[in-house]
């Protein structure tokens, strides 16, 4: 139970943070959850209704009251306090043509225990409004919603020649019995205004007052006590856990016992709380808290999320972005961005960013790691965890985007929408795009982050087989765009010099590694930027004949080399004494080589894409490169 008490500690130490405007999916206050309305009324502090309007996607989420059954349910009558659908608040719903039950009767019962409870004035506005039985008849009235020829609610809107009313465009869609989507205005979600005088706060989902009156009253009910695995106190316990971890639909839950058929509990105990008990209040904070930090800081993709935080709620480092991502200072932005940035700038300019956060989180903070991840929509797992102090969490990070830091060329500008270089560490997720093309689909994305998370937090070794992955995938250039190539060769080089770390493989050209396969690499790249200027300079448009025979080459690189230096012969004639400087490397290059290496034909490992990227990179101008890594005035063709 460590992952809850460690949630439930943060939640307590954020506590200035529940209900923040300003985030997109907030800290919730204990009973409570979110929903997304689609009307809103407005009522006067005696219960008359004054008007309704729709309410835009981008402003639906809801903060509202709920119970251990609502805040649960998948059908089923489990009212939600204050704010729910037609099919509660209405008691009208039946007249109109639905064909499901009214769950009315419950909701205005729970409403008047509340009231006779705690007496709060907005929810009297909203029992004495409910009580007139004619919700759906007002917001019909004010055109909010629509009914046929018939007087009943219409299913969908068929008159294509008008413009579809604004609450189709906001309604959910179902699939009815034909096949056909729906947008059911019967299932509208209502939220609630109250216009008192004297009162400025009048949206009730963000009125604190309401938040304490329902949680204390609720608090109240719950009768059932027992001992809390979690804080060893005997308090009221909880019979459900919260769902929507990972977003406002999610049904999933890491804690679920509602199967009493023998098939969870395998026989082994006669009730869930035999197997363990939490307290309300406990599970309530610990599944806020996880909510809150997956939307504010989290990794999400598809049904995969994976976080990182300080219990103390202290900003920290993302452990799955890139290099680039970590920084918010432009200034340090600029430092590794600039093209003659090396391992040495970004060591210090890393050394800066722990550093400020050294200063705010201390060398004993503690720092959580959770991934999560779902194989059905009801059971989700904890796919991994881990607890460090501030010093090992900051000290790890440090030395992954150290030790797998290379030139990167994919990021965007998001105004300029130009590609962003940076000296640095790709992301997890960017990895997995690397070793398995852009259509990897997205069980192998989750488990190829699954398996490189560790590798991050624990220092563990990358993975042989992504590495491999990622080496084949740049050396099989054919049919890739020159973008997707760029962003596979930089990260490519990434994690095959983090993989052979020990061997201290520097981001710049090293004249002195006389290796075989580094050799290679930089004969591969003097051949292609020699064609490739004398392509530019006689307009053609044309991948080089080493960018055909890349992978030819890396398997069979002494016989391939051979037709590939036969091939320069016309572009040497064409630039005569302009292909002087690459005809240097080449010579220079092939006098570096043992005979016995050169002759040899097996394939070449990951190292001659590093060979081949430095010598690339010396061999470009001394300049800015343009969008497709290319040199600005010569589009990759390097000039005297």
């Amino acid at each position: 139970m460590s992952w809850i008490e460690k949630l439930y500690e943060t939640y307590n130490n954020c506590q200035a943070s529940i209900g923040n405007p300003e985030d997109e999916i907030p800290l919730l206050p204990i009973c409570h959850t979110t929903q997304k309305a689609q009307i809103e009324i407005t009522i006067d502090g005696n219960g008359n209704f004054i008007r309704a309007a729709v309410v835009s996607k981008s402003d639906a989420r809801t903060i509202i009251p709920c119970t251990e059954s609502s805040g649960g349910r998948t059908s089923g009558e489990a009212p939600h306090p204050l704010c729910d659908k037609l099919q509660y608040v209405a008691a009208d719903y039946m007249d109109y043509g639905v064909n499901k039950d009214s769950f009315y009767n419950s909701y205005e019962k729970q409403m008047s225990d509340w009231v006779s409870a705690s007496n709060h004035p907005k929810v009297m506005s909203i029992l004495h409004y409910i009580k007139k039985k004619k919700v759906i008849a007002d917001l019909v009235a004010a055109r909010i919603l629509h009914v046929g020829t018939d007087g009943k609610l219409i299913k969908k809107w068929i008159d294509a020649a008008v413009i579809a009313p604004e609450i189709f465009a906001v309604l959910p869609g179902r699939i009815n019995k034909k096949g056909e989507i729906e947008n059911w205005q019967a299932d509208a979600f209502i939220r609630w205004n109250i216009e008192i005088p004297e009162c400025e706060q009048t949206q009730v989902w963000t009125d604190r007052s309401l938040w304490s009156s329902w949680s204390k009253f609720y608090l109240n009910t719950k009768l059932i006590k027992g001992i809390c695995y979690v804080t060893g106190q005997n308090i009221p316990i909880t019979e459900q856990h919260p769902a929507k971890i990972r977003n406002d639909g999610d049904k999933a839950k890491l804690i679920s016992s509602n199967d009493m058929t023998n098939f969870t509990f395998r026989g082994r105990f006669l009730n869930a709380d035999q197997a363990c008990s939490v307290g309300y209040e406990v599970t309530q904070n610990a599944h806020n808290a996880l909510r809150w930090l997956i939307a504010k800081q989290g990794y999400k993709r598809g049904d995969q999320a994976i976080v990182a935080w300080s219990v103390s709620g202290i900003k920290i480092p993302d452990p799955m972005a890139d290099t680039l991502g970590l920084f918010d200072d432009e200034e340090m932005q600029t430092d590794i961005t600039a093209t003659n940035t090396t391992a040495q700038n970004l060591a210090n300019t890393l050394s800066k960013l722990i550093a400020g956060y050294t200063v705010i989180l201390g060398p004993t903070d503690g720092i959580v790691v959770m991934g999560l991840d779902s194989a059905t929509p009801g059971r989700m797992a904890i796919t991994f965890y881990r607890e460090l102090t501030g010093a090992e969490f900051l000290g790890r990070v440090r030395d992954w985007h150290e030790s797998c830091a290379w030139w990167q060329h994919y990021r965007k500008d998001k105004e300029t929408k130009k590609t962003i270089r940076f000296v640095g560490a790709p992301s997890p997720s960017d990895i997995a795009w690397a070793a398995y093309g852009r259509r990897i689909d997205d069980n192998l994305r989750k488990s190829t982050v699954t398996r490189i998370l560790p590798c991050i937090i624990d220092g563990l070794p990358l993975p042989r087989d992504v590495v491999e992955s990622a080496v084949r995938h740049v050396c099989n250039r054919t049919g890739m765009e020159q973008w997707e190539w760029e962003k596979s060769l930089g990260i490519a080089c990434a994690i095959y010099r983090k993989y052979h770390k020990e061997r201290r493989y520097d981001m710049a050209l090293e004249h002195e590694r006389r290796t075989r396969n580094y050799l290679f690499g930089r004969l591969l790249a003097a051949a292609d930027g020699l064609e490739g200027y004398a392509l530019h300079l006689s307009g053609e448009k044309r991948d080089t004949n080493a960018a055909r025979l890349m992978q030819r080459f890396a398997d069979h690189p002494s016989s391939t080399w051979k037709s590939i230096e036969l091939s320069l012969t016309p572009y040497k004639t064409r630039l005569g004494a302009r292909a002087g400087k690459y005809l240097k490397v080449i010579d220079d290059v092939m006098a570096a080589f043992d005979t016995e290496d050169f002759v040899n034909d097996k394939p070449l490992s990951g190292e001659f894409l590093l060979g081949y990227h430095c010598q690339r990179r010396e061999l470009w101008p001394k300049g800015q490169v343009n969008d497709d890594g290319q040199d600005e005035q010569t589009d990759g063709i390097n000039i005297d």
